[in-house]
């Protein structure tokens, strides 16, 4: 076809956000570019010509279940690619998929972005060789990811986080990018009284993460924590606390019925889309493992990190993974900045004890913040879906209009 095409493919809520923050930036470019993709009602906002819809399958035993949408998924990508042959494809994350993607556009002589690396350097690192024979360039979003690629011999650049700008862009009133301020900086009161929350309580948030497996094993555990956390005298005795949940955008609510009625019913605040304000505004954190943990950090709230796979998926896991940590603040401290708990030990008693640590020894929460701003410097004056959409047009070899 002789229009000017683009391809973003995505699989899940987080990847979602960057390929419509990116299809806004090639637009503001180029309006008459052409782009179609896999995703999700923010992709369909931006102006994305949707071929089909996320599957958020993650763990080997929920990717077999969710084995037949992903084909169906699959078939309809291709046929996409074989019709409108974009001039670059660009892919984001979720490398089961987007492989298998990549090396039918590779056959057909398709230009090939990969945006937002598969986790590699955890697991399954012959994946590096893999992705670095199919691709043209990486964009990266972890600053350690660009060395990895290029040893393979891949032309990659580290383009920043693209969280920074939904923080920039959802923050009303406006939260400086990367900085609260040592004086524990933009007014969090103002903000939950524009969440509808009580500006003078203190707001621990929960984020359960995305994906139907995290809210189905979270959700419940969110639930005893916040009853445990409740009635625990030695926190009941200070402050009158309050909770929020801001659940992804592309939640299916009805799924979670039962436990979205229980939670509210214990006080607490279900918000949809909303994590980034809700974060702004609180005190301290119960977060999935995932990129809520570097949205996290990056608007200073100390937290607790917890995960829980099935067990056939984390044994399987903990044969291949080869990461001391599993939360990105800490991998990029190269230490255990956070508390990390998984599986079993993600259980009310010790997210209570975790959080108490936070509220009652100063010296630790000041130590968590400071790692923090450690951590962003290398973030810090990048725009990473700018720069994303000046790569995809040099590709594509079109000039900005």
């Amino acid at each position: 076809m002789d229009m000017n095409t683009v391809m973003i493919v995505t699989g899940e809520s987080s990847g979602e956000l960057y390929g419509s923050l990116l299809a806004k930036e090639i637009k503001s470019k180029r309006p008459d570019v052409h782009i179609i993709g896999v995703g999700g009602e923010r992709m369909d906002k931006a102006g994305v010509e949707l071929i089909s819809s996320i599957s958020d399958a993650f763990g080997i035993v929920e990717v077999i279940s969710a084995y037949s949408k992903l084909k169906a998924a699959f078939k309809k990508a291709v046929d996409a690619i074989k019709k409108f042959r974009p001039d670059v494809l660009v892919l984001i994350d979720y490398p089961d998929f987007n492989i298998r993607v990549a090396e039918v556009a590779k056959s057909l002589g398709i230009k090939i972005l990969y945006y937002v690396s598969p986790q590699v350097w955890a697991w399954r690192k012959g994946r590096v060789e893999k992705i670095a024979s199919i691709v043209d360039r990486m964009a990266v979003i972890l600053p350690f990811e660009e060395k990895i690629y290029r040893k393979a011999g891949v032309t990659c650049e580290f383009v920043g986080h693209p969280i920074l700008e939904e923080i920039e862009a959802v923050s009303n009133p406006p939260i400086p990018p990367l900085l609260k301020g040592d004086e524990g900086g933009f007014e969090t009161g103002v903000i939950k009284a524009t969440l509808g929350l009580d500006s003078d309580k203190p707001l621990l948030s929960l984020l359960p993460g995305s994906r139907p497996n995290e809210l189905n094993r979270l959700l419940p555990l969110m639930i005893d924590l916040v009853r445990q956390f409740k009635n625990d005298p030695e926190i009941t005795s200070g402050k009158d606390y309050q909770f929020c949940i801001p659940l992804a955008p592309n939640t299916d609510e009805r799924r979670y019925n039962i436990h979205l009625e229980t939670l509210m019913e214990e006080g607490v605040v279900i918000k949809k889309g909303e994590s980034i304000r809700v974060l702004a505004a609180s005190d301290m954190a119960v977060v999935a493992s995932g990129t809520a943990t570097l949205q996290t950090a990056f608007l200073e709230v100390p937290m607790v990190v917890v995960y829980k796979l099935s067990p056939l998926t984390y044994l399987l896991g903990k044969l291949i993974v080869n990461v001391e940590y599993i939360s990105l603040v800490n991998i990029l401290s190269g230490r255990e900045v956070v508390t990390e708990l998984l599986q079993n030990r993600a259980n009310p008693e010790d997210i209570i004890k975790g959080l108490k640590k936070i509220m009652f020894d100063t010296k630790y929460r000041e130590d968590i913040l400071n790692y923090y701003r450690l951590i962003k410097e290398p973030f810090s004056g990048k725009r990473a879906s700018e720069r994303v959409a000046e790569i995809i047009m040099e590709m594509a070899g079109w000039r900005d209009s």
